[in-house]
C-alpha cells in the first residue's frame, strides 16, 4: 500500500507530469510517435465511454471474454486500493516495479504530460508486449481529448450512462455539450454500443450520430425485465437469468445487461455468460463488508455497505436501492472538490436517518467535512462532521439494528477496503 501511495505522490510532485486534468490529444500523441507507436500494436481495442457505469460494465465484459478462455488487458480509472489495479495484463496486474520502470521510460521522453496521460501511456506500452485477444480502455472524462482516444480502429466503442458528472470541465456547462464530448467524436468506422440513457439523452445521442458510418447498437436492442425479484437479460434470440448474488441495484444490473449483449455480438456463447455471472463483485460499488477488520468492530446487529456513487445519477440509483431495505439506514458521507454536493445529497433526501460526513484520506481534492455538512444542513437533514473514518463510525455505531452506507467516492471506498 505504502509503494502505492509513493508512486501517486512521485508522478503528483514530478516536474514533468501535471496533475492537474489538462484535455488534449496533442502530448500523448507526440510521446507515442516518439516510443514507436505501441498502440498499433494493441488488437481488438473496446473503448468504454460515459459519466456512470463505465467500471462495471467493463469488468463484466472482461470477465465474460476471460470465461470464454480468451485473453484481455484493461485500463482502469480510478484504481480504489492500489495504482497497480489500473493495469490488467491478461492474468495479472503490473507490479509497482514494473510500474516504475515503465515511468523511467516515460520520462526519458522529456515530453511535459498530465498525470493521466503517463498512466495511459504505462498502461499502453505493457500491453503493447502481450497478445492479448482485446484490450479494454475506460476513459477518464470525457471522450473527445481523453488520452485513451488514441486508436484510429477501434472494434467496438461503448457509451454507457451519460450524465452531468463532468460539467465542471466544460465551458458552457451543460448536457448538451457532453452529449457532445461523449458521442460526437466517436469513431466512423467500429461498432458502437449505446447504454441506457434517459428519453432526452438518447434523443440527443441520436442526433449526434445520425451521420456516423459505424454500426450503431442502440438499448432498444435489449431489456432488463424484472419478474419477482429475479432480473433478466432478453433480446430478440436470448433470454438469460441474471444469477448475480453480488449485483444489488437496477442500475448495476443495466450495465451487466450491456455487457451481455456486446459478449453475445462478440459469439461468447450464452452458456458460458450464465457460468460467468454468479462470480461477479465490483469493489467499492453496492459491496457490503461480510468479514474484515471493520465488520469485526461492529455490533452484530449492524451491516455495512460501501459505495463509491458520486454523480447525480449514482445517487439517484443508491437511493432506488435503499427505498427496498426495510431497517434503519445510516450514512458515512465524503466527497472530492469537482463534484457537485449540493444536487447530489438532494437525490438522497430521505434515505437515511442520520449522516455523518468525512474528509478523504490522503486526498488532496477531498471537500472539508465542514462543506458537507454546512450542505446537508442547508437541505435539512440531521447531519454530524466527524474528523476521519473511525470516528465517522464511532458516531453511528449502536447496538441498534441497521445498515451503514459509506458513500460520495471511489477513493474512500479504497481507503476504507484498505483499512478492512
Amino acid at each position: 500500500m505504502s509503494q502505492s501511495i509513493n508512486l501517486y505522490k512521485q508522478l503528483a510532485n514530478h516536474k514533468l507530469f501535471n496533475k492537474s486534468v489538462i484535455f488534449g490529444l496533442k502530448r500523448i500523441k507526440q510521446a507515442l510517435n516518439l516510443l514507436g507507436h505501441p498502440e498499433r500494436k494493441l488488437k481488438n481495442v473496446i473503448s468504454v465511454i460515459g459519466e456512470s457505469g463505465k467500471f462495471s460494465t467493463l469488468f463484466t465484459l472482461k470477465s465474460f471474454i476471460e470465461a470464454n478462455n480468451q485473453k484481455v488487458t484493461a485500463h482502469i480509472s480510478p484504481s480504489l486500493r492500489d495504482i497497480s489495479e489500473r493495469f490488467y495484463m491478461g492474468n495479472k496486474y503490473l507490479t509497482h516495479s514494473e510500474i516504475k520502470k515503465t515511468i523511467k521510460q516515460i520520462e526519458k521522453l522529456n515530453i511535459p504530460l498530465t498525470v493521466f496521460e503517463c498512466l495511459t501511456l504505462v498502461y499502453v506500452i505493457n500491453a503493447s508486449k502481450i497478445n492479448a485477444d482485446y484490450n479494454i480502455q475506460e476513459t477518464g472524462a470525457l471522450w473527445r481529448l481523453d488520452s485513451n482516444n488514441i486508436n484510429d480502429f477501434p472494434k467496438i466503442q461503448i457509451c454507457t450512462n451519460i450524465n452531468k458528472q463532468h460539467l465542471n470541465f466544460l465551458k458552457r456547462k451543460t448536457l448538451d455539450e457532453v452529449i457532445k464530448e461523449d458521442v460526437g467524436f466517436l469513431s466512423n468506422f467500429t461498432n458502437i454500443y449505446i447504454g441506457k440513457q434517459s428519453p432526452y439523452v438518447l434523443r440527443k445521442i441520436k442526433m449526434q450520430l445520425k451521420n456516423n458510418t459505424s454500426k450503431i447498437i442502440y438499448p432498444s436492442s435489449w431489456k432488463l425485465i424484472k419478474k419477482g425479484k429475479q432480473y433478466y437479460y432478453q433480446d430478440r434470440k436470448f433470454k438469460i437469468k441474471l444469477n448475480t448474488k453480488n449485483v444489488h441495484s437496477k442500475g448495476m444490473f443495466e450495465n451487466v445487461c450491456l455487457a451481455i449483449k456486446v459478449a453475445l455480438d462478440l459469439n461468447i456463447d450464452k452458456r458460458t455468460i450464465q457460468k460467468a455471472l454468479p462470480l461477479l463483485s465490483f469493489e467499492g460499488r453496492f459491496q457490503y463488508l461480510s468479514k474484515g477488520k471493520i465488520k469485526n468492530k461492529l455490533n452484530r446487529n449492524e451491516i455495512i455497505m460501501i459505495d463509491g456513487a458520486h454523480a447525480i445519477a449514482d445517487a439517484r440509483n443508491l437511493a432506488k436501492y435503499l427505498k427496498n431495505i426495510k431497517i434503519p439506514k445510516y450514512g458515512i458521507w465524503a466527497m472530492t472538490k469537482n463534484k457537485d454536493p449540493d444536487l447530489f445529497i438532494k437525490k438522497l433526501k430521505g434515505a437515511f436517518k442520520k449522516i455523518v460526513t468525512m474528509p478523504i484520506e490522503n486526498e488532496f481534492n477531498s471537500v472539508s467535512a465542514n462543506e458537507l455538512y454546512k450542505v446537508a444542513v442547508k437541505n435539512k437533514l440531521l447531519v454530524e462532521k466527524s474528523n476521519n473514518f473511525t470516528e465517522a463510525l464511532k458516531k453511528i455505531s449502536s447496538k441498534e439494528k441497521k445498515l451503514i452506507v459509506c458513500f460520495g467516492s471511489l477513493y474512500n471506498c479504497g481507503n476504507i477496503l484498505n483499512k478492512n
